[in-house]
């Protein structure tokens, strides 16, 4: 059995997850490739093998054989696409957000109520890291005792020319509100947020410090830092009642020379991910066959939303934020 994929948008992340799907993903295989774009919808889909280029996506949605859809056009459009996957009955693999707003997230989550059924799997690709993984395990495992802290370092060589201190919060601590719920297996119940003395090379607040509670006593830091210059650098460390667990950024090669030993970091997100990508794919692959969801839901979506919308207000008022989140219904229990 192979599932005809169909992809919503060819800019960097549609690309890229093209990419891994015609190189690296079993049980697959491209079919149509849509952005509004049609040049850059043709070359994604001549240099993947995918059948066909569209500018429609709803034509790429209704596709009789567009078997799965992974959306990663602009972060306006993901609800509404998402929505349609939903009526026709077809799973999606979305890149986060979920929606821009938690209200629109819910629309989300209310189709798939009304369906029955999840369909919807949320692009957290760090559930699928291999040190966040082994992370979650090791506490698990209840050798190192209870969680009491959660120190993330969120570190970008560079700001897009988009960004400013609210784009920060919800697109780069986004990956830390949803990994530290997975890895804590907690939820998050308030935020504040402090800033640091600005980077003369940021244009806006940068860096910043996120201090979350969860409802298990444990605090959760997020050192957001968009303009660090040197590489794409992200480390967490837990801090347990009788030992820490850390890791740091993917180590590939170490050159020791000239009496300096040093490691190579990546430029972006994508190097650093690039196996957490392959593992989330192929797990989502895996999960329509088997009919067994995986990884980050709609619902999960929808937190990352409403606990970064509380960032921003903290950003805002410099008060600590209550995260007030509605009930979560039984089809994601």
């Amino acid at each position: 059995m192979s599932i005809g994929i169909g992809i919503i948008g060819a800019g960097i992340m549609g690309a890229d997850h093209a990419r891994i799907f015609a190189s690296s993903v079993a049980g697959a295989h491209l079919v149509a490739i849509s952005d509004a774009d049609s040049a850059r919808a043709k070359a994604v889909a001549e240099e993947t093998g995918a059948k066909r280029a569209l500018t429609d996506p709803f034509a790429l949605i209704n596709d009789p054989e567009v078997g799965a859809v992974l959306i990663a056009s602009p972060d306006a459009t993901h609800a509404d696409f998402a929505i349609a996957c939903i009526k026709a009955g077809k799973p999606v693999l979305c890149e986060k957000p979920l929606a821009p707003t938690a209200a629109e997230g819910l629309r989300v989550i209310e189709a798939e109520i009304a369906g029955g059924k999840r369909l919807v799997q949320l692009g957290y690709m760090r559930r699928f890291d291999p040190g966040y993984v082994e992370m979650k395990g090791l506490l698990d495992s209840g050798r190192y005792g209870e969680a009491l802290a959660f120190h993330c370092v969120h570190r970008n060589a560079s700001a897009p020319p988009h960004f400013d201190a609210a784009a920060a919060i919800v697109s780069s601590a986004g990956h830390e509100v949803d990994v530290s719920r997975f890895v804590l297996s907690a939820e998050l119940t308030s935020v504040k947020v402090f800033r640091a003395k600005r980077s003369k090379l940021a244009t806006f607040d940068d860096p910043m410090l996120l201090v979350f509670e969860t409802d298990k006593g444990q605090l959760v830091d997020v050192e957001l830092f968009i303009n660090a210059q040197y590489g794409y650098d992200v480390k967490g460390e837990l801090v347990c009642e009788t030992g820490t667990i850390s890791f740091g950024p993917t180590l590939n090669t170490q050159v020791r020379a000239n009496g300096v030993s040093a490691t190579q970091l990546a430029p972006d997100w994508r190097p650093r991910f690039a196996a957490a990508y392959r593992i989330q794919n192929q797990a989502w692959i895996n999960a329509i066959m088997t009919g067994k969801p995986v990884g980050s839901s709609a619902w999960d979506g929808y937190v990352a939303t409403t606990v970064t919308d509380a960032g921003v207000k903290s950003l805002a008022t410099g008060e600590t934020v209550a995260i007030a989140c509605e009930t979560r219904p039984g089809l994601y229990s």
